[in-house]
């Protein structure tokens, strides 16, 4: 980049622009600035021209007009391979802008607070900044365009090694340019049209606008013939399955990624250390216990042969003998908050296997910061659903007993460790559990009656006794049926939502075969 050329700098976040311009000046770049920010360069004697001054005209409205004139866009949008726009900014007399530094008035973080009102948010629409960086993305070839201060040093590092830009990275920067002014844009579509005609704010927008960042192509997608990528939010929460860091072993499928996301969900729900085995996107096997090893090794009693070849999730770290555990079975994905040298070492002999590793947030209380989502979304033929996610946590306060049967401690315990994996099971679900282990799990059936059957059947299969056990039914009891093959099963309590027209018959049932009942008066359906 020869001295001739000439950088506009005109920023809201100023971190780091002195350090920049600087570098720009020390490679004879010269300085073209806007008001604020030409201020700043200037009391840092750095030689700068305000726009004010190529233009012939001063900042107004309050900062509203300042770069939108002819002197400031012919100068970027000029394309230096066309006699007659060169000489077009010759017979205006326009100087050619080579280099643009913006970033935008922030207006996710002003309506990000709380008590934000409309004027503030409005007075937070940049205009002047998108039409530049419009301007010089599009004539790309031409003109460098940096919009985040984390594209300060590449900038410089490239300058000072050729002298100017590459092609390759101006049309980086472009297409970074580009993307910033979408998701700016969409920002503000999302913010305004959630204001309803009496200034109250919907929770969803007037129009929904998705604002992800593509992490990587896959394979394909659940099937051979399916396409597939893995995007991730455009601000991932720490502690979200997208934050991974892969320690070992194969590309991660569509598939495994589905169902990796179903494990992470459900393990980090535990305060316990516990372990959550999933297949086919459903868990069938989860287990609290007093370390990483005991809870997989409750966790695999529940069904054995599903867990070969399933995703294991663990929320805490996972030691050599965890590991040593989880090494005897095959395994597609493994993850956890972190994992021993030891426990690594293990599996450097299995270097297939998937490792992932989720560091979570420090000190992290809210929802967000555990990586949940705000939004759950659905794809369906030529729309969306969108709803608020399933984040309720059940509390023993929350519980009602409806029989007459009172359960105990024991088994009030063992009614939330259910209701807490029914949460994570597709509907219709129906959970066994004793002791802080599932003991059967159903799920994913027309019937309730037949989930029911099935968790049974597979508590048989695995050896498990399901006498003394606790139930957890997603949904209600439509009939007395359901609870009586549980009961006949061996479970002594149940928890169920309630909510059926027949919950007297359901509750009466349950006083006749004389065990405990309690409503949760929520429902998790899962589909």
């Amino acid at each position: 980049m020869n001295p001739s050329l000439t950088a506009l700098i005109s920023v809201s976040d100023k971190t780091g622009v002195v350090e920049f311009a600087r570098s720009l000046h020390q490679l004879g770049v010269k300085l073209l600035s806007t008001g604020g920010t030409a201020q700043l360069l200037a009391r840092e004697n750095l030689p700068v021209t305000e726009v004010a001054e190529v233009t012939g005209f001063p900042e107004m409205l309050d900062g509203r007009v300042k770069t939108l004139h002819p002197k400031v866009h012919g100068g970027l949008l000029a394309r230096r391979d066309l006699p007659a726009h060169m000489d077009a900014l010759a017979q205006h007399g326009i100087d050619t802008i080579d280099l643009l530094v913006v970033n935008l008035y922030p207006f996710e973080a002003t309506v990000a607070k709380p008590g934000c009102t409309l004027e503030e948010a409005i007075e937070n629409i940049d205009i002047g900044g998108p039409a530049m960086v419009r301007s010089a993305a599009k004539n790309w070839k031409d003109v460098g365009v940096v919009t985040d201060a984390a594209q300060y040093d590449q900038v410089i590092d490239e300058i000072k090694l050729l002298g100017t830009l590459t092609d390759k990275l101006k049309f980086s920067l472009s297409v970074a340019a580009f993307n910033r002014i979408s998701n700016y844009d969409a920002a503000i579509s999302d913010y305004l049209s959630r204001i309803a005609d009496d200034g109250s704010h919907s929770l969803f927008p007037g129009q929904s606008n998705g604002r992800f960042v593509k992490l990587q192509d896959l394979r394909y997608g659940e099937n051979p013939h399916q396409q597939a990528a893995f995007y991730r939010d455009l601000h991932p929460a720490p502690g979200s399955l997208v934050t991974a860091q892969q320690l070992q072993g194969k590309e991660l499928s569509y598939n495994n990624i589905a169902d990796a996301d179903a494990a992470w969900e459900c393990v980090k729900s535990f305060a316990e250390p516990a372990c959550v085995i999933v297949k086919h996107a459903n868990p069938c096997g989860v287990a609290v216990g007093a370390d990483a090893h005991a809870a997989y090794a409750k966790a695999f009693q529940t069904d054995p042969t599903s867990a070969f070849g399933g995703i294991i999730a663990f929320n805490r770290t996972v030691d050599l003998a965890a590991a040593q555990a989880v090494a005897k079975q095959f395994v597609e994905v493994l993850m956890a908050p972190g994992f021993t040298d030891e426990a690594l070492a293990v599996f450097h002999a299995k270097a297939n296997v998937r490792i992932l590793q989720i560091a979570l947030p420090a000190g992290g209380s809210s929802d967000w910061d555990n990586g949940r989502n705000a939004m759950d979304i659905k794809r369906i033929g030529s729309g969306l659903l969108i709803q608020t996610a399933d984040n309720h946590e059940l509390a023993l306060a929350d519980l009602k007993v409806v029989s007459r049967v009172q359960p105990t401690p024991q088994q009030l315990q063992d009614l939330l460790f259910a209701w807490k994996v029914a949460k994570y099971v597709k509907s219709n679900a129906i959970v066994f559990c004793k002791d802080g282990m599932t003991m059967g799990v159903g799920a994913g059936q027309m019937s309730r009656l037949d989930s029911a059957r099935i968790a049974s059947i597979k508590a048989g299969h695995a050896g498990l006794s399901l006498a003394g056990t606790a139930v957890a039914s997603d949904a209600f009891f439509p009939f007395r049926d359901g609870l009586d093959v549980v009961v006949d099963a061996g479970a002594t309590c149940v928890i169920q939502p309630g909510g059926s027209m027949r919950d007297q018959e359901v509750i009466d049932a349950a006083d006749e075969r004389g065990v405990a009942m309690v409503l949760s008066g929520v429902r998790h359906f899962r589909h």
